[in-house]
């Protein structure tokens, strides 16, 4: 891969200041102060609040409490959908910190899966990395990779040490010099105006003719009603880590930087802020 660590790092570094509010109709023994945190965009919202969730638990007693789970604006947040995926889609546009609400009941079985344990957030990373390996090399690698390798990955995002996961990563990102690129780019495209969860499709980085495809190749082809009216001006934002990519930047060239740990470049297609 070409190697521009300075990305890797700004990306895998990459905070949102976040403030959670216990919900109001939680019985608590006495008031429940804020908690406030700066979230980690690459990682998943189970892993990474067990203070936030000891902070709440102080303040009610044992028989009160169940399955912790998080909403924004209504919205359940989806625990295995990286947090700057969701912090894109549905808050980007909001002012800092993040306002998260913190529920210990009334669980919502149809938007959200369980979270048992960080065992269940280390099979769905794995199956989505996995999954992301099959796309770009026919699983070769990560089988050729031992086990100790994929908990390696698994343990860096978890202890968020860059060093320790990209030694294993870059195995992941490699590919045959006379290629060009990945077979195929591992990629989710999600729009808040739609019921479907995201859209994925195989799509090849480089074209019959030899051609780099980019942002703009992929858009037109498998969501053209995100691309501009011939008439005027774009109606949407394309976002990946809370920036918007030129649509002129090549599919291998993001694929390799601004993925996420799963190996997954996690498209937000939101509509452009009116203000």
């Amino acid at each position: 891969m070409t190697d521009d660590k300075d990305v890797l790092r700004d990306v895998w570094f990459g905070r949102i200041p976040t403030c959670f509010t216990l919900y109001q109709d939680e019985i608590t023994e006495r008031e429940a102060e804020p908690y406030y945190l700066l979230l980690p965009r690459v990682s998943y919202l189970t892993l990474v609040t067990d203070k936030v969730k000891k902070h709440f638990q102080k303040v009610m007693r044992q028989e009160d409490i169940s399955e912790i789970w998080f909403e924004y604006e209504g919205t359940p947040l989806k625990w295995h959908y990286p947090i700057g995926l969701l912090f894109d889609l549905l808050a980007s546009s909001s002012a800092l910190p993040w306002n998260i609400i913190v529920h210990f009941k009334s669980f919502p079985e149809k938007d959200l899966l369980h979270c048992p344990s960080k065992d269940a957030i280390e099979a769905h990373f794995m199956s989505c990395v996995k999954e992301a390996d099959a796309l770009k090399h026919k699983s070769q690698v990560i089988n050729e990779m031992q086990k100790k390798d994929h908990k390696q990955l698994w343990m860096g995002l978890q202890n968020d040490r860059f060093d320790q996961f990209w030694a294993i990563n870059r195995k992941l990102m490699e590919y045959p010099a006379e290629e060009n690129g990945f077979r195929y780019i591992p990629f989710r495209i999600y729009q808040t105006t739609t019921e479907r969860p995201f859209i994925q499709k195989l799509f090849r980085p480089v074209a019959a003719d030899g051609q780099l495809q980019t942002l703009g190749d992929l858009l037109r082809e498998v969501c053209p009603s995100v691309m501009a009216p011939e008439d005027g001006e774009r109606k949407n934002q394309v976002m990946i880590h809370g920036i918007e990519p030129m649509l002129e930047t090549p599919l291998q060239w993001l694929s390799e930087h601004l993925s996420y740990p799963d190996n997954f470049l996690h498209i937000s297609i939101i509509p452009q802020p009116t203000d």
